[in-house]
């Protein structure tokens, strides 16, 4: 089978290469707000939009013209694929999968990218890569890049220069080493509960360097704008969010690969992150109640990085032939695993789960986890034999099973 994987690496630029690509990623920056600027004229002209050949003629014109003779300094195909992304952006627009659009700003995910393997050349024994325009760069060659490279992304994050490597290359079909299965429930006290009991902690990057972010915060609001003082506030300001982003991103990488090692099968909720965390302020009309407490709650939930999570989760298991099952969140806290009976009234508390019906006690995390792998086993054996889905978890129990719960 064949597998694309991304290798990153922190380039070691000299200065002129630095500014080289300050000017590249300036150039696909402004190429691509004059192309959303001239599809946004279109359309309110009532004209169609232009797609990405159209698109590509504008672009030699542009080249050519008097009033942005500079564009032709930057290499062209980064610049094509900087049209390529805003016709990606419509198209996700269109499926209703994002949201229209926007203007690119300096200094935001400033980015562009080879597409032409055979303008990229790698010498991993001298840690250097070759890109057109820029020459030969050394980078930090922490891992052998493996596979055949198919593009290269140069990206800036923190003040820093990375390129991302794209090859492709052929595998044997994975064969999970692990045999068993296991559910997990996500929360904010406990950042994870595995069904076999074991417990991960939450990290909680951003709240143990809140503070040190409000202070540089309340001193960037103090500093006259683009002043001196005020770029090195800035900067220290990007550097405290990168410490924190890199943390998260470092406990979830960990977090997911032991999860993936010991387990074929990962059955978790189908998390609404983005409705979860919406602001409870409500209107000027009908304000919300306990604002403060949901601003908290909100800030936490996404503390914790639940969709990179699954996404790491998805990738890994299906590198080492695993399964990643998402199961719908419904009642999953509210169902005794042991009679099946649904209530609010089972969950007494947050942590304290206590069945009504058949007194069975357990964490409530634990319970979530235990019923999310047995909706988890259902879901699966569905798509295998492509049965109908059965109703969800917790609907029906058992007159017999409570009967032997309770004694």
């Amino acid at each position: 089978m064949q597998r694309l994987q991304a290798f990153k690496f922190a380039l070691m630029p000299t200065g002129e290469q630095e500014r080289q690509m300050r000017r590249f990623a300036g150039a696909c920056r402004f190429v691509f707000n004059k192309a959303l600027a001239l599809q946004k004229e279109r359309y309110a002209q009532g004209e169609k939009k232009l797609g990405y050949t159209g698109l590509c003629k504008e672009l030699t014109a542009w080249r050519n013209g008097s009033e942005t003779p500079w564009l032709k300094d930057a290499p062209v195909h980064p610049l094509q694929q900087a049209l390529k992304d805003l016709e990606r952006a419509y198209t996700h627009f269109f499926a209703k999968r994002a949201g229209f659009p926007r203007f690119r700003k300096k200094g935001q995910h400033d980015s562009f990218r080879y597409p032409d393997p055979k303008q990229i050349k790698l010498d991993q024994e001298n840690s250097r890569i070759f890109l057109p325009k820029l020459g030969w760069l050394r980078y930090r060659n922490s891992r052998e890049v493996l596979g055949t490279v198919k593009n290269a992304t140069v990206s800036q994050y923190c003040g820093r220069w990375f390129v991302s490597i794209q090859t492709e290359r052929e595998v044997e079909q994975p064969v999970p080493q692990a045999t068993t299965a296991v559910g997990i429930d996500l929360g904010v006290v406990r950042f994870a509960t595995l069904s076999d009991g074991t417990v991960y902690a939450p990290l909680n990057s951003f709240r143990r360097h809140e503070e040190a972010l409000r202070k540089a915060q309340q001193a960037l609001a103090r500093k006259t704008k683009f002043s001196n003082n005020w770029k090195k506030t800035k900067a220290k300001v990007r550097r405290i969010h990168a410490r924190i982003a890199n943390a998260r991103r470092d406990y979830l990488h960990k977090t997911t690969t032991t999860i993936s090692q010991n387990h074929a099968m990962v059955c978790i909720e189908d998390l609404r992150v983005r409705n979860m965390s919406r602001s409870a302020a409500g209107t000027a009309e009908a304000p919300g109640r306990n604002v403060r407490a949901k601003s908290g709650l909100n800030k936490s939930i996404l503390d914790q990085g639940w969709f990179e999570f699954r996404r790491q989760l998805d990738y890994k298991l299906a590198w080492r032939g695993g399964h990643l099952i998402t199961v719908p969140p419904q009642n999953t806290s509210r169902t005794c695993p042991c009679c099946g009976h649904v209530s609010a009234e089972n969950r007494q508390t947050q942590a304290r789960f206590a069945c009504v019906e058949c007194g069975f006690e357990e964490h409530a995390d634990l319970v979530g986890a235990i019923n999310i792998l047995r909706a988890g086993h259902v879901r699966f054996a569905c798509e295998v034999s492509g049965a109908v889905m059965p109703p969800a978890a917790g609907t029906h129990r058992s007159a017999s099973r409570a009967a032997q719960c309770r004694t």
